[in-house]
């Protein structure tokens, strides 16, 4: 059932009685007549055992190996459908306590991003939240063995305090233009007391960029909005968000898509148009979604989301990818974005007349912790309860 269907022009309705958002300006790159068809598609489960699987990504250096990501802090290698015996990294003696309770804990190992020359320098970086509770990003490079990094390399690139347990965000990409993006939740607890959604001169609620080098040390971006705006940390390129949990760039378009959790009603999801100048506010905790939160006005800078659901479809919002495999030709520019409570994955699209579009796919039944492409970038789902799926042809 289409749930939301959003008008990209500025004051027109939109159907099924949710409120319309603010305009976009930037015109439609991928355009559909349809929406795609999911009786096309079924999961099919390429391994399982995993503890509290947390991402599924790949190396980009011809490999086509999948690395899984655990909370606790394991990084497994899936080799020809087969998941290797020994680990390709275990961090888990620098990771905090809370992840190992059993209980419900948003700290751990969070994130996993490869450099873009890792087929010749060896060089990946991880995002984990710490014995102390900061987070942590750090540089590691691979061992003589292909599937076993080298513990002992590693290197502090970036920490951050962290003042509650939650909303530890964690996600790193590295874009089109080369640089490492980061990002971070707005420091936890709820509504952000602390107002670090709305503070551009702090890392919590944001989105970093910057520019690693190979010494595990970073410069910052020339164009990064520091170098015009004085409000802005250095290494901060967004500002506005809760608790992003899963952002991608589009292979084709280069346009960036970020999933942030809501608070008490409304998940969302954003799009940065490729080419952007940074400096965009997403408006948390002014706005939850597009609906009025924490009081005070709309900013020239502020970007609204294009998809957004209540909590009676949804609890936790799991960002997604733009489709650009090749095995599933009728999803072809398609944003594919779930719901970590519900198991529903939507999937969303823009008219040739500028409309966004997001419509229920289907709904998984699985708890989605994240989503994941392969070298021929196509779409993985995974399950937090220890699974990993990919999109494929239904038989």
């Amino acid at each position: 059932m289409k749930f939301l269907q959003i008008l990209a022009s500025a004051g027109l309705a939109v159907a099924f009685g949710i409120s319309a958002l603010h305009a976009q300006d930037t015109p439609p790159v991928t355009t559909r007549d349809s929406a795609p068809d999911p009786a096309a598609v079924e999961l099919v489960e390429v391994a399982r055992g995993f503890r509290r699987p947390l991402l599924v990504t790949h190396a980009g250096d011809g490999s086509n190996r999948l690395f899984v990501v655990e909370q606790g802090g394991v990084i497994h290698v899936i080799q020809d459908g087969v998941v290797l015996e020994t680990p390709f990294l275990d961090v888990s003696d620098l990771i905090h306590r809370d992840v190992f309770s059993g209980g419900y804990t948003e700290r751990g190992l969070l994130g996993l991003a490869f450099h873009p020359e890792y087929a010749s320098n060896g060089l990946f970086y991880i995002n984990y939240t710490d014995t102390s509770g900061n987070t942590v990003v750090a540089q590691y490079s691979v061992s003589s063995d292909p599937n076993v990094a080298d513990p002992a390399s590693a290197v502090t690139v970036l920490t951050q305090e962290q003042p509650y347990a939650n909303h530890n965000g964690g996600h790193m990409v590295f874009g089109p233009d080369g640089y490492l993006y980061i990002a971070m939740g707005d420091g936890g607890s709820a509504g952000d007391p602390q107002n670090n959604g709305q503070n551009p001169a702090t890392l919590l609620g944001s989105l970093l960029r910057i520019d690693v080098n190979e010494d595990g040390t970073y410069a910052i971006p020339e164009d990064n909005p520091a170098n015009r705006d004085s409000r802005f940390a250095p290494e901060v390129w967004a500002y506005g968000l809760r608790n992003p949990w899963r952002f991608s760039f589009d292979a084709a378009t280069g346009d960036l898509y970020i999933a942030d959790v809501g608070q008490n009603q409304w998940e969302e999801v954003n799009m940065e148009p490729a080419g952007s100048a940074g400096g965009l506010n997403y408006g948390w905790n002014i706005f939850e979604g597009t609906h009025p939160f924490a009081g005070g006005e709309e900013t020239e800078d502020m970007l609204f989301p294009f998809a957004e659901y209540n909590h009676s479809q949804g609890i936790s919002v799991t960002g997604g990818y733009v489709y650009r495999g090749s095995e599933l030709p009728d999803l072809e520019g398609v944003y594919f974005y779930g719901d970590f409570g519900y198991g529903t994955v939507w999937a969303a699209y823009r008219t040739p007349d500028g409309e966004w579009v997001s419509d229920v796919f289907m709904n998984t039944g699985r708890t989605i912790s994240s989503f994941g492409v392969d070298e021929q970038n196509e779409l993985y789902l995974v399950d937090y309860n220890g699974a990993v799926l990919k999109f494929s042809p239904a038989t």
